[in-house]
């Protein structure tokens, strides 16, 4: 007796395959078509979510308020000195206004310094916020990461950096271009 390949293969069949709410990120997921030149950045980031996701269940959020002097520090001739303690203030708080669509990102280059962004600084990222002409950005251009401001002019699209030793980048058509989030804050150690 033999039987229809047809009715072995394929289609749906009770119990089978991933039980919903089961895998990496514990909610429905959707096949999505990424050119092939992307698709190591976009598992570095799809791990990274799925990492944040976790430890937010797995540990509260870490809340630290430290205390904020109300008198301002001159930075030009000394001022006499008060130490009134203003308020606390919880950096996680002042820094990240969209926990679930914020990262951090460090920079490397110098293409940024003009806006006070240098290398080795760590930049934090909103990916809430809509991105708009005169804003920081992190995009990535054709496979490549990178952190510029975005301008509009003629009706196209510019990647624009704060450095006169580099140019500035059209975004031309065929351009592979995904901005992931607007640069909200940049943080340097001394």
């Amino acid at each position: 007796m033999t039987r229809n390949a047809s009715n072995q293969h394929g289609g749906r069949r009770p119990g089978a395959g991933r039980k919903p709410g089961s895998g990496p990120y514990g909610e429905p997921t959707r096949p999505v078509r990424v050119p092939v030149s992307l698709v190591p950045t976009v598992r570095s980031w799809l791990t990274n979510v799925g990492r944040h996701r976790v430890q937010s269940f797995t540990r509260s959020p870490t809340v630290l308020p430290l205390p904020l002097y109300g008198s301002r520090i001159a930075a030009g001739f000394p001022s006499p000195a008060d130490d009134h303690q203003e308020d606390s203030l919880d950096l996680n708080a002042h820094l990240v206004k969209h926990p679930a669509a914020t990262f951090f990102v460090r920079v490397e280059g110098d293409s940024m310094t003009g806006a006070g962004i240098h290398h080795g600084d760590l930049l934090v990222v909103d990916r809430a916020l809509e991105p708009k002409p005169g804003d920081i950005v992190v995009a990535v251009v054709d496979g490549e990461l990178t952190v510029k401001r975005l301008e509009a002019r003629d009706g196209r699209l510019w990647l624009m950096p704060e450095n006169p030793d580099y140019p500035p980048l059209e975004i031309r058509e065929g351009t592979e271009f995904l901005i992931w989030g607007v640069v909200a804050h940049a943080v340097r150690s001394f």
